[in-house]
């Protein structure tokens, strides 16, 4: 026996096993190496394994004499190094040096030689190696490695570094690795980032340059041959936020980045199944050669990484994420992330995903979010998250299905409907991957799928940390070989702590630890349970021992208590039994989540409302809240979320401007839903007040001794409600230094001036503007610059103040403005306003008008729509003009949505009023109305009434006075306006208008008559009317007739008919006391020549129908029947009208064959083309009889062919006068009959059947008739397909098939029938996609000898989809149940049949026929029964 010592490097180490004589084989490298002897037969059989790297196989074989080995490998130990450590999770440390070259040495020696020199190395060496070992382990024990000092965690500011530090003690020395996330950190693939150090048992790992991505779990392994330990340690990294400034210089470039974040994506809105697209445009300055900046997406706050669902996209200048085919888990915040070296911006919006249309009404919708969790050999934990709507009724349960990953078939996991949204799924197959998704229940329906878990793998837990550790570290040492395992043929010991991970009224789960002893094969587990009360154990899973620690057992009584217990087997035999988990309960151990709190919702924007609720009390495992939200009077609620949210405060958006809300909450658990809260109080959906903006353009008008005058522009942004005030505040400045902030005024200011007082002269001062309004003071304006306090020498007006726009249009807008705080020397005696194009320079600026204006508003027209202008007012005294005002704008011209303008009502009292309306009222908006744009306040003159969105102002008396500009302003909107000018030449005060229903009509009567007509809506009986044609006045003639109703208002005037001179314009002019009105109706060019022709036309008709007329004219139709008809509707016709038919100017006479196939039906006349005409020969003798046409053969179906085409005429005559009708069935018009006939063909196929025959399948559809000009074809998978032996097309009688022999799997898929219909072809779908044939998949013996008086019971297992049906033949006659003959089929897959007492009778063939529409399939067997007496004789005879 040989005993072998193999050296070896390489890339990973290898179970060792035996095989093999001395043989020379060659590796990768071309040496040739020794390949070893097979064992002798008595030898055991231990594992091979082989390193598929470097093709070194190595071996197990010897266990003999451990103590004298142990030595020899101490001995070794001098030389290999640290590194030297084969264990699998520090391999990836290395993966760099496990490229290098293998070097193996193979030494041969005879066991009685090894012997010898190992025993006289030993004997020399022994105290040397006794003080070795002193040395280098003074406690003469091994140990696993313990942490002396753990690493502590840590928060630094991004850029910052930060360093973690551990001890670790142990023997053998352990190795360290750091992992981030669980995931190995390779300090050698990122030298610029990671820094790991170890010496003299401490070690440590720097991060560098740390951001906000280096947030995570940090953990230390330390790993010896005796064990593993490991410590963690949270990094958190800070972020700046508004207010801190880090130092953003980047040295490398030498600049410091700036980061500016344009067209943001807005709040999104997607549906199940749809695609979304969100994106931002990114400014980086300056633009750096080669330099990208780093761009994240996260949502919730977790980082997206690309997949099939996720897609990003950096162009260099616009970030976007797509979202594919959306799901209830992609509804969340998100935000993009653009790091810089100088810092980051971040900018983030919340995306709601809809659920998809249900496909039956009241079915819940798919639930969200599966996971697997806890997964191992055969076992794994599938969680889910409850859908935000059940339906028309509570959800039951939960369907759980899984798949197979490379495979299509999906296969449910659970019977019954699981209540929790937890569930373990046994039964997997070792190392095969899976997916699952969950389908929800109520007594309506099962929703649709949820989106599929991520991949897992059913394999054992160390193995996967093995795998997902990545590849093995090479290491140095020395292997020994035995030709004995010491562990093979040990039973393994009993498992450790056994418990009770979970327990629901429909599973229980128990988990425990592996045995110490279990040897080198692996063990399975039994599971043993007891009754309380009992000391009976039962085996729970005698059938098949599980491979996992876990197990879920089912089919518990609810209510009783059992214990439970594991035991331990391999093939050596089965252990002892764990320590019982003592009485546990069958029950639900997670209670409901109780109620929310009270709701409470708050205005937010014009489209969403926040919502804040109390969490729920003693809640267990929440998973998050639901809110939804009803109109008020309605009793539907709608979810505003549809994944669930941990925080007690949601904002909902997307809800109806001005809509009546009311908002409630319920929380959810794995165990289910809450109760709803109670509903919050009702909250209108509208734009939350918030405070104004910043005012701008503080500026100095003017400064004496002491005071100084100051003014400023009004926020752009109102906060919603009116500014009503301002605040001013001062510092002095004294080079350099600056002083406090103090308050000038205590009292809030109306205007947008202030004149500050008590100022010291010759000292400089800052001034900054806050703006109020009813929700609070605004943020302080820009600070002035420094200014000094003196005197001013100022001729000249200041500039005008408080500059503002109304009625802003797409050409016009009303500018508006303040006298200057400061006249100069003389009064103001006019100002200019001046306009530019805001894109234009200081060169743009031009006059709207040459002279001076006199008051302080001025209305700009001819503005350019869409465009961008900015205003400036300077005002004029005797002095001269002096400065501009701050600038306005830029102002856009354009007319806002919903803006409506004032118009003038007269009611029927002759009161006159105008009216304006408004459909933005805000809380707190208000109507003012103004004369020349000044507050009208004498209400002696007008009387305004307000009711909701519309005010009127009433004139009380109108009169002169009363002219001029008249406005309505809305408060608290962002400038909805309007105004009317009422002047003496043009529209007045006194101007009564008659209000008409509608403008003058024309209407074309019977004999050609024109109608010329219109309604007012009110008047009187003293109200006349003139009939005017080109300004002359008609009166009542035999061409004109009039007539007026005043009883409805409608105004009437006939003529015959519209010759030449009747071209021109009509008018009707109405006086009704002091009210006037009039329409006009021009009536000219071809306009009137159009109506001229079809007043002719109407009067040529009316002659033409005197007489026998077509009502219809010739036309044809296809029936259902497919029968092509020519036909038409005759009127006005007489018993003598003469009525013929003719073909290509040929008349049909009477005893003609075509004449058979006219017929009439009152007014209606049809050709039936088609129509079979039945010939009778004349009799030949005497005694020869004219059959009946009850003995005439059947006729064909009908048809049309070419035969039929030609011009068909029909013609109508008598005294009266003839009328006549052609149909051309010629060239386009038979091809209009043809595409409509297979149009009617085409529509009456039936959708695909499938039958199955002895060969194969047949899919075919009926049809009412088949014309041989008809086009159809067959596709597979939108492939069309080739005519072959196997595949076949065609039609028999009304039936189109498509025959497909000895079907295979390539064969599944969607089928189309596409049958030509005159356009683009009618389609019929058949879907064979996972649709099975009946098959019989075993079970069934070929030959079943049986004693005669036994029972014979034989079952069989059929498949098919949809499930099969069954039968039993015996010698081809089918078999019914009775008392002898016992058939069943349980479940859809197993079918049995029982004969008790079985006799000689009973001999026979017998078959089991299973069939279903894909197919039908026979599994037969013989049965011979014998008896023994009968054979005894026999053979007897035989002797």
């Amino acid at each position: 026996m040989l005993l072998m010592y193999v050296t070896v490097c390489s890339a990973r180490d290898s179970c060792l096993s035996p095989q093999s004589q001395k043989t020379t084989v060659k590796t990768e490298k071309r040496q040739a190496v020794v390949k070893l002897s097979p064992l002798p037969a008595r030898a055991k059989r231990t594992y091979l394994a082989m390193d598929t790297d470097k093709e070194v196989i190595v071996c197990t074989s010897s266990n003999k004499n451990h103590e004298d080995v142990r030595g020899l490998m101490e001995a070794r130990e001098e030389e290999v190094t640290e590194e030297g450590i084969h264990y699998v999770a520090m391999r990836n440390l290395f993966v760099r040096e496990a490229r290098e070259a293998v070097d193996v040495k193979v030494e041969t020696k005879t066991r009685s030689t090894h012997i010898r020199e190992s025993a006289e190395r030993m004997e020399l060496s022994k105290t040397e190696w006794a003080e070795f070992r002193k040395k280098m382990n003074p406690d003469s024990l091994t140990h696993r490695p313990e942490f002396i000092v753990k690493p502590r965690g840590q928060t630094v500011w991004e850029g910052g570094a930060v360093r973690l530090h551990c001890t670790v003690a142990g023997w053998p020395k352990p190795r360290i690795a750091w992992y981030k996330n669980n995931v190995l950190i390779d300090a050698k693939a990122h030298p610029e980032k990671y820094a790991i150090e170890s010496s003299f048992n401490m070690h440590s790992l720097e991060i560098k340059n740390c951001d906000f991505m280096d947030t995570a779990q940090y953990h230390a392994s330390a790993l010896n041959v005796k064990g593993e330990a490991s410590s963690v340690a949270t990094i958190v990294v800070k972020r700046f936020q508004e207010g801190e400034e880090a130092d953003g210089f980047c040295a490398e470039h030498g600049v410091t980045f700036e980061t500016t974040i344009i067209d943001k994506f807005e709040v999104a809105f997607g549906r199940e199944g749809e695609t979304l697209s969100l994106g931002c445009t990114v400014i980086i300055y300056p633009t750096v050669k080669k330099y990208q900046p780093e761009v994240v997406w996260s949502r919730n706050s977790v980082p997206l990484k690309p997949s099939k669902w996720v897609h990003t996209h950096w162009s260099g200048q616009r970030a976007t994420l797509t979202l594919v085919h959306l799901n209830k888990e992609d509804e969340g915040m998100y935000t993009l992330r653009v790091n810089t070296k100088s810092g980051f911006d971040t900018y983030s919006a919340y995306v709601y995903v809809r659920d998809a249309d249900v496909e039956v009404e009241g079915v819940p919708v798919a639930p969200l979010d599966v996971r697997c969790h806890d997964a191992n050999k055969d076992y794994v934990v599938v969680t889910w998250k409850q859908p935000a709507v059940e339906g028309s009724s509570s959800i039951l349960g939960y369907f759980i299905d899984r798949c197979e990953v490379g495979t299509h078939h999906w296969a449910q996991c659970n019977d019954a409907p699981v209540k929790y949204a937890r569930f373990p799924v046994t039964g997997l197959v070792e190392g095969r991957s899976y997916v699952f998704r969950v389908r929800a229940t109520n007594k309506e329906g099962v929703s649709r799928p949820s989106r599929v878990s991520d991949a897992v793998v059913a394999m054992d837990p160390s193995d996967r940390a093995r795998l997902r550790a990545g590849p093995s570290a090479p290491w140095t040492g020395m292997i020994k070989f035995t030709e004995e395992d010491p562990t093979v043929g040990v039973v393994p010991g009993e498992p450790s702590d056994v418990v009770v991970t979970e327990a629901t009224k429909s599973y229980v789960v128990l988990a425990w630890k592996p045995p110490v002893q279990r040897g080198h094969e692996g063990v399975m587990y039994y599971i043993e349970k007891c009754i309380s009360g009992t000391e009976t154990w039962q085996r729970v899973n005698s059938g098949m021992p599980v491979k996992s620690p876990r197990f879920a057992l089912f089919d518990l009584a609810e209510g009783k208590s059992y214990s439970f217990r594991v035991r331990c087997c391999n093939s050596s035999g089965v252990g002892e039994a764990s320590v019982s988990t003592g009485e546990i309960t069958v029950g639900d151990k997670l209670d409901l989540p109780s109620s929310p709190g009270n709701p409470v919702a708050t205005r937010n924007t014009d489209t969403s409302v926040v919502v804040f609720w109390g969490a729920c009390k003693d809640v267990k495992y929440l998973v998050g809240y639901y809110v939804e939200y009803s109109e008020v009077g309605t009793d539907v609620w709608i979810p505003c979320n549809n994944k669930p949210v941990k925080q007690t405060r949601f904002v909902c958006h997307g809800l109806t401007t001005g809509s009546n809300c009311m908002f409630r909450v319920k929380a959810v658990n794995a165990a289910g839903y809450s109760q709803s809260s109670s509903s919050s109080e009702a909250v209108v959906v509208k734009a939350a007040i918030s405070v104004p903006g910043r005012a701008t353009g503080v500026t100095v008008l003017e400064a004496v001794k002491d005071t100084m005058m100051l003014t400023w522009t009004e926020p752009a942004s109102k906060g919603g409600a009116d500014v009503r005030g301002y605040f001013v505040d001062y510092r002095t400045v004294k080079g350099h230094v600056v002083g406090k902030w103090h308050e000038m005024n205590l009292k809030a200011l109306t205007t947008t001036s202030y004149k500050a007082e008590n100022l010291k002269e010759n000292v400089f001062y800052q001034f900054q503007v806050r703006a109020m309004n009813m929700a609070g003071v605004s943020e302080a304006s820009l600070p002035t610059s420094a200014l000094e306090c003196k005197e001013w020498t100022i001729t000249v007006a200041g500039p005008p103040v408080g500059l503002h726009v109304l009625e802003v249009r797409d050409t016009s807008a009303v500018v508006l403005w303040e006298r200057p705080a400061f006249d100069g020397r003389t009064p103001v005696n006019g100002y200019y306003l001046d306009i530019k194009e805001a894109s234009a320079g200081e060169k743009g600026w031009k006059a709207a008008h040459e002279k001076a204006n006199k008051t302080k508003y001025m209305k700009v027209t001819g503005l350019k729509p869409g465009a961008s202008y900015d205003f400036r007012v300077r005002a004029q005294n005797l002095a001269g003009v002096g400065k501009p005002s701050a600038v306005l704008g830029p102002i856009l011209a354009q007319t806002r949505p919903g803006t409506n303008e004032i118009h003038v009502d007269v009611d029927d009292d002759g009161v006159i009023s105008m009216i304006f309306e408004c459909a933005e009222m805000k809380e707190g908006s208000e109507f003012v109305w103004s004369k020349n744009y000044q507050t009208v306040t004498d209400t002696s003159r007008l009387t305004l009434v307000t009711e909701r969105g519309r005010s009127r102002a009433i004139f009380n008396s109108p009169s002169l006075e009363d002219l001029g500009t008249f406005s309505c302003v809305v408060t608290n909107t962002d400038g909805f306006s309007s105004s009317y000018t009422l002047t003496e030449e043009g529209e007045s005060a006194h101007t009564v208008v008659i209000p008409f229903k509608n403008e003058m009509a024309i209407e074309l009567l019977e004999k050609g008559r024109v109608r010329f007509w219109t309604q007012v809506e009110k008047c009187t009986s003293a109200c006349q009317v003139d009939y005017v044609f080109n300004d002359v006045i008609i009166t009542e003639e035999e061409k004109y007739t009039v007539n007026f109703d005043k009883s409805t208002g409608i105004i009437e005037m006939f003529m015959d008919s519209l010759e030449v001179s009747d071209e021109g314009t009509f008018t009707f002019d109405l006086v009704d006391g002091k009210a006037k009105g009039a329409t006009s109706l021009v009536l000219i060019g071809d306009e009137f020549r159009e109506l001229q022709k079809k007043s002719e036309f109407e009067r040529a008709e009316w002659v033409r129908k005197q007489g026998p007329h077509f009502v219809e004219y010739l036309d044809f139709t296809v029936t259902p029947e497919c029968n092509v008809l020519l036909k038409c509707k005759i009127g006005n016709v007489r018993a003598e009208t003469e009525i013929t038919w003719s073909k290509d100017n040929i008349e049909i006479a009477e005893d003609d064959e075509d004449a058979q196939k006219i017929e009439r039906k009152d007014g209606d006349l049809t050709f039936n083309i088609g129509k079979w005409v039945i010939k009778q020969e004349k009799p030949k003798g005497k005694e020869g009889k004219k059959p009946s046409a009850e003995d005439v053969p059947p006729p064909p179906r009908p048809k049309i062919s070419k035969a039929d085409a030609g011009t068909y005429q029909v013609l109508l005559r008598d005294d009266r006068g003839k009328d006549k009708s052609t149909f051309n069935l010629t060239d386009a018009g038979y091809q209009a009959v043809m595409n409509e006939l297979f149009r009617v063909i085409a529509n009456s196929s039936c959708d695909i059947k499938v039958i199955s025959t002895e060969h194969g399948i047949i899919l075919y559809s009926m049809i009412t008739y088949y014309n041989e000009e008809l086009r159809v074809g067959w596709l597979h998978k939108d492939a069309k397909i080739a005519a072959s032996e196997r595949v076949k097309s065609g039609v028999t009688g009304e039936q189109l098939w498509l025959k497909i022999n000895e079907p295979t799997e390539k064969d599944k898929g969607k089928y189309t029938m596409d049958i030509f219909d005159g356009k683009d072809g009618v389609k019929r779908v058949f879907d064979l996609t996972g649709k099975d044939r009946a098959r019989v998949v075993g079970g069934l013996p070929d030959v079943v000898a049986i004693q005669e008086g036994k029972s014979l019971n034989l079952t069989g297992n059929v498949w098919g989809e949809p499930a099969p049906e069954v039968s039993w033949t015996k010698n081809d006659r089918e078999l019914v149940c009775d008392e002898r003959y016992q058939l069943k089929f349980e479940h859809g897959k197993f079918a049995s049949i029982t004969i008790a007492a079985v006799t000689t009778a009973d001999s026979g063939k017998y078959a089991l026929l299973v069939k279903n529409k894909y197919g039908t399939e026979a599994g037969e067997f013989t049965v011979s029964v014998y008896n023994p007496d009968d054979e005894e004789n026999k053979e007897g005879k035989k002797g």
